[in-house]
């Protein structure tokens, strides 16, 4: 039995139950009676249906029932909606893109679901797919982030032109012309953030359950918050009452933003069982999950960086592209837009202007992916002031020491709207420098050379907006067993909730960590809240904290009347009430025991509304070497220091930073989505194509922290989850034209900076030579 604080680098009580195979992911529930679903999908990306002949598959053993557009419409169901309104530049409101949970008469992207299929079993369900006949008429095809908009490309839907479905700005348009037209130097850059596939290690799936009795039906799902995917899809798309739908998540192998927001499988199992009378099942294979689950990123951005000549920033704008996909997913603006508000980074900007354009394409659509919309605000500014190092003879670390905001400046109010509570951004960097020997890199260059290698070192800062968002509430009751059961919205998905809010609990309490349960992943059970945007224990932590204190406070008037004392003179510390000045005492849990036999249980809740966003921050440093001969790319030597504010714990956070790092080296140099430009067909849906990164890819990394106390919440904390993957893409790009240039003269490539990629770059410079 142990006692575990905040800041101590506790082991995951997660891990024994996941690495000896006794998980329970979606995919391991079945129930009695369930049949399976299959979809049917487009296997074009843009095309009228003209008509869907069932009639042989029907007739096949084992089908149950086969649904299509033409019997959504009939059952009333509505469209699944897209959550966040934008307004656009002339004032006017973002277009709509209608889309059900079937095609109707339109299919607008490779994989848009056709026909839900229905059997005993899913290879009858898959055998019965291959037996319907759709007829479609193709259409002309788009699928450019940016050419998607010119006057003679196809349209998605009538009503949208130049498939702009949004056109947003923020900040001080007049104020940056005026302070580029004045500057000293002006740096401009197009860059490409390239769209990603999640993957994560679990595929989605789904089990849906209907119990005509009570007119209810229970959804088990991989989610990122049960009760957020019950209100998005009752009311919207079912017209029913949340009290109607109960959705319910088990362990889940990997998120990453993805499973924050509904998929239309999901929907499908829903209704399938509601109409057919039968549990249905749904699991994703693999090669499916390429065509269906929501991708990511998929920016191209137009930046001018002004500077005077001392260095100093003038202004700052950038102009997005957005590739939106066939539709606009549940949050999807919101990643592409209000993201934005980082281009600041951790400089004293004073004018930003930016603008996105929404684009549909045909495409999968886009959504939200780690770090959502703050890992391609960080690659413009890191990027670019890396090029204006460049252009104006200074060294990266001495552009930004100019600009760094000062910590006497804190707090710091952007000119994009938020404020930084805390940092020291310059001494954060220079402890990064020194743990990667940035001093002696020149030495390391040459000895590449010798090899023939390019040896190449890159730094980025970064700074992300997380913490913030709807409450959490933290619910605890105590059992007859002695365990303290906490409910919480929030949804594991790797992080090591079970964890981290034990870990704070038992400090607050006093309480061995194995006498707390947490219990999540049940939108009847559970209080409302989702795991999202780094906020599970900035906010829901803080929920834990303010729980603790409320059971001490509620439990001081029992304790008292069982020691026969007064209530001020009652003390709580270390798991137990006592009378102050006395050896005379009593636990929490005989406390709790004892208010609940007198019919006043101890248990209680506490409600966590942010005041306001945390900033973490933090400094990467990349080495690489490049193969003269090759172009294979080597990543020798990886840093990061960060900002977190007050740590829970130190492993955990190590933890998540090294996932994140990999997942952003991942998208700078490996995973390439190419879709055709005449066919819309995606080439990489598989891992034969699509190259994931791997272990042996990347060094051990360094990580360490240099915390500043955050001040906008109790813990002193300001998130970690997303971090990685924010500051790797722009370092290791940072390097590699770190180590690009002296053979070829560029100042900049793209992502993904693949072997390929970086042998033409080679072999072009050779060829001019």
């Amino acid at each position: 039995m142990t006692k575990f604080g905040v800041g101590q680098a506790a082991a995951r009580v997660e891990d024994r139950v996941l690495v000896t195979g006794a998980g329970a992911y979606t995919d391991d529930s079945s129930v009695a009676g369930q049949v399976w679903a299959h979809v049917l999908r487009s296997p074009h990306a843009h095309a009228r249906i003209l008509g869907i002949d069932i009639a042989d598959a029907l007739g096949l053993p084992g089908v149950v029932g086969i649904l299509t557009g033409a019997d959504m419409a009939a059952d009333g169901l509505g469209d699944m909606p897209c959550m966040i309104p934008i307004e656009n530049r002339d004032g006017s409101a973002r277009h709509d893109s209608p889309h059900g949970i079937l095609a109707d008469d339109r299919v607008r992207y490779v994989g848009h679901p056709v026909v839900l299929v229905v059997a005993e079993t899913a290879a009858q369900a898959r055998d019965a797919a291959e037996r319907i006949a759709v007829e479609y008429e193709e259409l002309p095809v788009t699928i450019h982030t940016e050419h998607s908009t010119a006057d003679d490309a196809p349209l998605l839907y009538d009503h949208i032109p130049n498939n702009l479905i949004y056109d947003w700005h923020k900040g001080d348009e007049a104020g940056v012309e005026a302070a580029l037209a004045r500057a000293d130097h002006v740096c401009e850059l197009r860059l490409v953030n390239n769209r990603v596939v999640a993957n994560p290690m679990e595929p989605r799936s789904a089990l849906a359950v209907h119990d005509a009795a009570s007119g209810r039906t229970t959804l088990a799902a991989s989610t990122q918050g049960p009760s957020l995917i019950r209100d998005i899809l009752a009311q919207p798309v079912f017209g029913i009452d949340p009290s109607h739908l109960r959705v319910t998540t088990g362990h889940v192998g990997g998120g990453f933003g993805m499973k924050v927001f509904p998929h239309a499988e999901q929907a499908l199992a829903i209704w399938a069982a509601r109409r057919l009378k039968r549990p249905v099942k749904w699991t994703s294979e693999r090669s499916e999950g390429f065509l269906s689950d929501v991708q990511a990123r998929d920016n191209i951005t137009y930046c001018k960086l002004g500077l005077d000549r001392n260095g100093k920033i003038l202004a700052l704008r950038a102009d997005t592209f957005a590739n939106e996909g066939a539709y606009l997913s549940t949050f999807a603006p919101l990643v592409a837009c209000f993201g934005m508000d980082m281009l600041v980074g951790l400089y004293d900007i004073p004018a930003v202007y930016t603008t996105v354009k929404g684009v549909l394409t045909n495409t999968v659509p886009v959504d939200a992916y780690r770090g959502a919309g703050r890992p391609e605000a960080a690659y413009i500014i890191e990027r670019i002031i890396d090029m204006a190092a460049l252009e104006t003879g200074r060294s990266p670390a001495e552009i930004r020491r100019i600009n760094f905001i000062r910590p006497e400046q804190m707090p710091y109010a952007t000119c994009l709207g938020d404020t930084y509570d805390s940092g020291e951004f310059e001494a954060l960097m220079d402890e990064t420098m020194a743990q990667a020997d940035w001093a002696g890199f020149e030495a390391r260059r040459a000895e590449s050379a010798k090899r023939g290698k390019y040896r190449g070192i890159g730094l980025a800062t970064y700074i992300e907006r997380c913490g913030g968002g709807p409450p959490e509430v933290a619910a605890g009751t105590f059992g007859d067993d002695g365990i303290l059961t906490v409910a919480i919205g929030t949804m594991d998905n790797g992080q090591g909730h079970q964890t981290a809010y034990s870990q704070i609990l038992s400090g607050e309490l006093g309480i061995d960590a194995e006498s707390i349960r947490i219990f999540q992943g049940d939108s009847d059970r559970a209080p409302p809240g989702m795991t999202g945007g780094s906020r599970s224990v900035p906010v829901g932590g803080s929920a834990m904290l303010g729980l603790a204190a409320a059971i001490v406070d509620k439990g001081r008037q029992t304790a008292a009347d069982m020691l026969e004392a007064a209530p001020g003179d009652v003390e709580y510390g270390d798991g137990a009430y006592r009378v102050a000045g006395t050896d005379r005492e009593v636990s929490l849990f005989d406390v709790a025991g004892h208010a609940k036999e007198n019919g006043e249980p101890l248990d209680e809740s506490f409600e966590r509304t942010p005041e306001a966003d945390t900033y973490p921050n933090g400094a990467h440093i990349v080495e690489l070497e490049v193969d003269a001969e090759t172009a294979e790319i080597e990543i020798l030597r990886y840093t990061v220091v960060d900002d977190f504010g007050d740590t829970i714990n130190p492993l955990l956070i190590e933890g998540q930073v090294h996932g994140g790092i990999v997942q952003g080296l991942g998208q700078a140099l490996h995973e390439f989505t190419w879709y055709d430009p005449a066919s819309g067909q995606l080439e990489t849906g598989s891992f034969m194509d699509y190259n994931m990164p791997k272990a042996d890819y990347f060094p051990f990394f360094s990580f360490d922290t240099r915390n500043v106390h955050c001040t906008t919440n109790p813990l002193g904390i300001k998130g970690a989850g997303e971090a990685g993957a924010i500051g790797a893409p722009p370092a290791v790009i940072n390097a590699l034209v770190n180590a690009l240039r002296p053979a070829t003269g560029i100042d900049h490539i793209d992502m993904p900076a693949t072997p390929l990629a970086v042998f033409r770059v080679l072999n072009g410079a050779r060829r001019a030579a």
